[in-house]
């Protein structure tokens, strides 16, 4: 048996680095769910990049919404899921929007090559970012179930 996260929790735990797992609706087909970076701050929006005309992009337009799962790797396990409407879509700045992310992911010194190496090379695309209010949170704490006590 699990046990939910608080809104405190659920909120702390999304804003943790960790790769989210986007869902995005394909019909008449099986969602498309691949691993992406994001951002988070607690109460606010979660923001993803993804490249102009990409099929993520595509998907993300046609649906105006999107989920996202992220979770702990390790024991006790966690995971938070999330699903909400697109609230902005605009070009992402690779020296500030780009560089944060890949700070956030890479650390201060590889994210900054990262961003180096990308500005080079001819198949990158220009990217977007695109924020998402979180609306319908579901949530697990695999570690509550054995800290409990009976009658919780």
């Amino acid at each position: 048996m699990s046990r939910p996260m608080t809104q405190e929790e659920r909120e702390a735990f999304l804003a943790e680095v960790h790769v989210g797992v986007i869902g995005l609706d394909r019909r008449g087909r099986a969602p498309l769910t691949v691993p992406i970076w994001y951002i988070y701050e607690p109460g606010g929006e979660l923001w993803i990049m993804v490249e102009s005309d990409s099929a993520k992009q595509r998907l993300i337009e046609r649906a105006g919404r999107f989920s996202l799962c992220v979770q702990s790797e390790t024991p006790p396990y966690k995971f938070v899921s999330i699903e909400g409407p697109v609230t902005n879509v605009r070009p992402s700045d690779k020296d500030r929007d780009e560089r944060l992310m890949a700070h956030r992911y890479l650390g201060e010194k590889l994210g900054d090559v990262y961003i180096e190496v990308s500005k080079t090379d001819p198949t990158n695309r220009p990217g977007l970012i695109v924020t998402m209010r979180p609306e319908t949170w579901f949530t697990s704490d695999f570690g509550k179930q054995w800290t409990s006590t009976p009658g919780d």
